[in-house]
């Protein structure tokens, strides 16, 4: 136990103290731990801890507003000066949300998906041909959405019913590209576990190639090629390869600047012959597309006569009226072990984020203990949405089958999205994105029967980790200021981070002068790699990384108290505690009544008390700590 504190017989998630509503907590410390964002090799992740055997919703929603998040019955809150990916709280108001292209792309690609127009994905059970070197079953940060089953070797415009001409063309660059792509690495990361990503091949909008067509002309005059598609996989290849392979592995695959590796897959891709019409160059790490003139492209997406293009869109509608629509169901239950989640979620573990042991102690210790004190509905009572308060399992099936499980909590003020696992084989649909969607809706229709409840909780926003930035796509996001606890507009809170990772967020006003000066990126193994502007597509609508998880698992088994030796603040002073509430083997006892009620304490015993509850005050605040009940032996 940390600093001196013990359970008095109740165990994490457990009932054993405390009435109805009411939060009782233990054990407070500090905790190191390795870093899942960043992958330090040592206890870089600095936070404080609670266990907690039962929070009243409203205490606990207090907590989320202070920076705290929960793993199990666990609390934990960075310690945002020290630790190595400084986490922000972030938040949506779900009526005031705006959807992105893209997610709007995701909800679609789902709606199709349902009626029966959308292929299952290469590699998934449903779909066994042409199949590829490389596992399919990856993360949704993978950028696999838009591969479909096109001939890696041909144009052939009966494998992608529900796509038209020009999607089915860059599905089939796609293709090639990844081909070149196992010729490139198949030897080259042998017998390690790297999930290489797979490639997006993306139209150039017409303003971004007026700009980059003006800027080559301007530095090299004369007529150019039209760029036509272009793709940034070197880049990606680059920083997984980076991310995943220790230096040494990475010397044996020579050179892995996005330039070279862009030039590797250009020469791969000429020994598989030449694609009528365009030419491929690499240019700056990306993959470009060009034609002589923009006619090639119509031509070849209108190739065949009249009649030809009639019938294809006859056998379109015909294929499309002959497949069966699928049947998506939701469901709500309060937190409970259930072994069809179970299964589901140690497929996901074992294949998306590749863990070789997972056990139900474990799994329940992470996302079905909670100490939340469930409160039911009231007929007539505005103040408690429908399902009541507490934590729940939002379940999505489709035609029967589980497909994902989002683990939530539903407070005062918010929906708190937790965690979500779902099925690997239905990587293809963003089902993260998708479930995101679909939570900020049901926010939006919570808050009509119970108005106070109005934002979406996505969990800890890290600026240091990409991964994590997908957050900040569903706008307009406020982050939660580390110092004084205020909601600050995440565009004006960025430039602060981008300056500092650790930043007190609500001094944004002084940095409001300050624009930030657009640049090309420029890989870090690179710095002083050379940058031709006009060679280089602005990607203007880029997909986020799609990664699910609100916070990372923190288990009991992997933590350890930090000595109170290694802290260094000035905790005696005890003006904040006389009125925290203990726990004295199930009697109640404000610290200003304790000596009167158990007798004399010897000083030393006395300070290190105070040390504790000062600690414990400071990081949960005067209020709560008034107001929650510190349990000791």
């Amino acid at each position: 136990m940390a600093d001196g504190a013990s359970s008095s017989g109740a165990g994490a998630g457990g009932r054993g103290t405390g009435s109805v509503g009411e939060s009782v907590v233990i054990d407070y410390g500090r905790r190191r731990t390795t870093c899942g964002y960043c992958r330090s090799t040592g206890p870089t992740s600095i936070s404080h801890g609670l266990w907690a055997t039962s929070l009243n919703a409203h205490d606990y929603q207090a907590l989320l507003d202070r920076g705290w998040r929960r793993s199990g019955s666990f609390l934990y809150k960075p310690e945002m000066e020290r630790t190595c990916c400084p986490s922000y709280t972030i938040r949506l108001k779900a009526s005031d949300f705006t959807c992105s292209k893209e997610q709007d792309r995701v909800l679609r690609r789902m709606q199709r998906f349902l009626d029966g127009e959308l292929e299952p994905q290469v590699g998934s059970p449903q779909c066994k041909t042409n199949p590829t070197k490389r596992s399919l079953n990856e993360p949704m940060n993978s950028p696999t959405l838009k591969v479909s089953r096109v001939s890696t070797y041909g144009f052939r415009t009966d494998k992608c019913p529900s796509l038209d001409q020009k999607d089915e063309f860059i599905c089939c660059l796609s293709s090639k590209i990844n081909e070149a792509i196992d010729m490139c690495f198949q030897g080259g990361i042998a017998g390690s576990d790297v999930q290489l990503p797979k490639a997006v091949v993306k139209t150039v909008k017409p303003q971004v190639k007026k700009k980059v067509g003006e800027a080559a002309q301007e530095k090299k005059g004369g007529t150019i090629q039209d760029l036509v598609y272009t793709c940034n996989i070197s880049f990606q290849l680059a920083a997984t390869i980076r991310r995943a392979l220790p230096e040494e592995k990475r010397a044996v695959l020579g050179d892995l600047s996005p330039n070279c590796i862009a030039e590797k897959l250009v020469s791969a891709m000429a020994q598989n012959g030449e694609i009528a019409g365009f030419s491929l160059k690499a240019c700056n790490g990306h993959l470009n597309f060009y034609s002589a003139t923009i006619q090639a492209v119509q031509n070849h997406n209108a190739s065949g006569n009249s009649s030809s293009s009639k019938q294809g869109a006859v056998n379109k509608n015909d294929a499309r009226h002959n497949q069966k629509a699928k049947k998506l169901e939701f469901s709500m239950a309060r937190s409970h072990f259930d072994p069809e989640e179970f299964a589901l979620y140690k497929r996901y573990q074992t294949k998306v984020h590749k863990e070789k042991t997972v056990t139900e102690s474990s799994y329940k210790r992470f996302l079905v203990d909670t100490p939340i004190v469930s409160i039911p509905p009231v007929s007539g009572d505005n103040t408690v949405p429908p399902c009541g308060f507490g934590s729940f399992h939002q379940q999505y099936r489709i035609d029967g089958k589980l497909v994902a499980v989002g683990v939530v909590d539903i407070l005062p003020k918010c929906l708190s999205s937790k965690y979500l696992f779902w099925d690997p084989d239905l990587a293809f649909l963003s089902l993260g994105k998708y479930t995101a969607l679909r939570e900020i809706d049901w926010v939006k229709t919570a808050q009509e029967s119970c108005p106070s409840l109005q934002y979406y909780y996505l969990g800890y926003y890290i600026h240091s980790c990409n991964k994590m930035r997908y957050k900040a796509a569903y706008r307009p996001s406020e982050l939660l200021c580390p110092v004084r606890y205020e909601w600050v507009h995440y565009d004006a809170a960025k430039p602060l981070l981008d300056k500092s990772l650790y930043s007190v967020l609500s001094d944004f006003s002084t940095a409001q002068d300050e624009v930030p000066q657009a640049h090309a990126s420029v890989p870090r193994d690179e710095p002083s790699a050379k940058i031709d502007h006009s060679e280089i597509p602005i990607d203007e609508d880029d997909e986020d990384s799609d990664y699910d998880e609100s916070d990372m698992m923190v288990d009991e088994e992997m933590v350890h108290s930090e000595s109170s030796a290694d802290t260094t603040e000035d905790c005696s002073n005890i003006d904040g505690i006389e009125n925290v509430t203990m726990d004295l083997s199930g009697s109640r006892v404000q610290y200003k009544e304790l000596q009167s009620v158990v007798g004399p304490i010897e000083r030393k015993h006395l300070s290190e008390l105070e040390r504790q509850l000062s600690r414990y005050a400071k990081v949960v605040g005067k209020e709560l700590a008034d107001r929650m009940v510190y349990s000791l032996s």
